[in-house]
């Protein structure tokens, strides 16, 4: 079990597809990176494996509390919490330095006494002459006996110079480097503690990881962690313990704006959290979207979570980047507010309303917004258009109109509002089919078509121009209130 304090046991796992999540805690947590944990989520869900959490922690002076808060919200929002205890990097630095010191001691990595005035001055040297720039330290091969005591030095691995390095990626196929162009890498800094490139390997081995699904951006990466990796394979196999082997790599590309460029703030929310809090979207409905953002099955759009555990390949990902389309995404989630419980609607959208209205008091009026959510839920992209489109509902009397209802209420339109708070005042059945049936017989008596008595009828109503149907809004309004708002603004 993976646990905070560093310690990890993937015995029991042993066998079985096992997959991570591994984001930085530097701030909320992104759009790709929800996808990234979907696709991970997927695949061991798929495979009947398991799905593991780590926070990459290591960056101290960037990584804050609030922001793994706010990772593991968003996870749990989406359903993407992991299935064992959430492992943190951090913890783990003694391990990260006891494989690097291995490394060292079998001759796969060295002491590096570079300085960094003499790195900058070869990496300034290489700029000048066009060159690419790589490290070539004297100390690769020198005799410990030749250390200079008590100077600082670094421990860089002993990369091959020699052939070069195939990943067979799940997305991108095959891809290769030349060994000549990885560097001797940094294993552990100057101060002891170990560097990103090798705490990664370190914890997806202890951990189990037999799937590495992340975005494209670390491709390049793979071929330095694959230089650890087999190092530490050999050292292993000469010692007769279990191997180090190869994880199988699946590098998704990055998303997209809908201009083609790479995701960024200008492109509008990033994070999970905007997403649920500013505008009002479902979990279902980010899940089902991300889902379709670079993977497809057919023409199918609509995708519930089961179906997409039992369909889910990460080689059906496609290798182009996907644009993330807002528009796209709030069509979805309309259609899962129609799906929607309405009950569960009623209680996500009462914090927006009670924020749009003083009208609206949640332990006295929740019955009556979860008993709208039928009618309100069919005009509604999001929670807050749900909620915007309930503020009839609780509005104070005497309503403050729109200017266009407004200018529906003429001296006639004021008058045939008298005549039909008549009509109702004398209504006996309140219920959408006695309300249709004597509206309709009062438009017909006057030669008017319904909509021209339901126009005006829906401003003095509602203060707007556009509602539920007028039957439904009489019927939710409930006798009294309907008529005194009717009365209002009638002549």
């Amino acid at each position: 079990m993976a646990s905070a304090n560093g310690t990890v046991s993937a015995a029991s796992r042993e066998g079985r597809v096992v997959t991570r999540f591994a984001p930085s805690p530097t701030g909320f947590l992104h759009i790709g990176g929800a996808r990234t944990a979907l696709f991970n989520w997927l695949y061991a869900r798929h495979h009947g494996g398991t799905y593991l959490l780590r926070i990459e922690d290591t960056d101290r002076a960037r990584s804050t509390d609030p922001a793994i808060e706010a990772i593991f919200d968003g996870l749990e929002w989406l359903g993407l919490g992991g299935d064992e205890d959430t492992v943190f990097q951090f913890a783990r630095s003694d391990r990260h330095a006891e494989v690097a010191n291995e490394l060292l001691d079998a001759g796969q990595a060295y002491r590096c006494y570079l300085t960094p005035a003499e790195l900058t001055a070869r990496r300034e040297k290489a700029q000048a002459e066009r060159k690419p720039f790589r490290i070539e330290s004297e100390w690769r091969d020198a005799d410990p006996s030749c250390w200079p005591e008590g100077a600082p030095y670094v421990v860089r691995i002993k990369a091959p110079r020699e052939g070069e390095t195939v990943i067979e990626d799940r997305v991108q196929g095959r891809v290769s480097v030349s060994n000549a162009e990885i560097d001797d890498f940094v294993l552990l800094r100057s101060d002891g503690t170990p560097t990103y490139m090798l705490a990664v390997v370190v914890d997806d081995r202890d951990m189990g990881v037999t799937h590495v699904i992340r975005g494209d951006d670390h491709l390049n990466n793979a071929f330095r962690q694959l230089v650890i990796l087999r190092a530490m394979d050999a050292i292993a196999k000469n010692a007769g313990e279990p191997g180090w082997p190869d994880p199988v790599y699946a590098h998704v590309p990055l998303i997209h704006g809908a201009d083609g460029a790479k995701l960024s703030k200008r492109h509008g929310a990033l994070g999970v959290d905007a997403y649920r809090d500013d505008m009002g979207i479902l979990p279902e409905a980010l899940f089902n979207y991300l889902l379709r953002l670079g993977w497809g099955h057919g023409d199918e759009e609509i995708i519930a979570r089961e179906q997409a555990v039992e369909w889910f390949d990460i080689g059906h990902v496609g290798k182009s980047p996907s644009r993330f389309d807002l528009k796209k995404l709030q069509n979805l989630n309309g259609h899962y507010i129609r799906e929607a419980d309405d009950a569960r609607l009623a209680k996500l959208v009462a914090p927006r309303l009670a924020a749009l209205t003083a009208g609206f008091v949640p332990a006295r009026d929740l019955a009556l917004l979860e008993a709208a959510m039928p009618v309100l839920k069919v005009r509604a992209a999001d929670l807050n258009e749900l909620a915007a489109g309930a503020t009839f509902l609780f509005a104070q009397r005497p309503l403050t109109l729109a200017e266009k209802a407004q200018g529906l209420l003429t001296d006639d339109a004021k008058a045939l509002l008298s005549a039909v708070s008549e009509r109702l005042a004398a209504q006996n059945d309140w219920t959408l089919d006695g309300l249709e049936a004597t509206l309709k017989a009062m438009a017909e008596e006057r030669g008017l078509g319904l909509g021209k008595l339901a126009q005006p009828l829906r401003a003095a109503l509602t203060g707007q121009t556009t509602s539920p149907g007028i039957f439904d809004v009489l019927f939710l309004l409930g006798t009294d209130e309907s008529l005194a708002r009717i009365r209002d603004q009638a002549a």
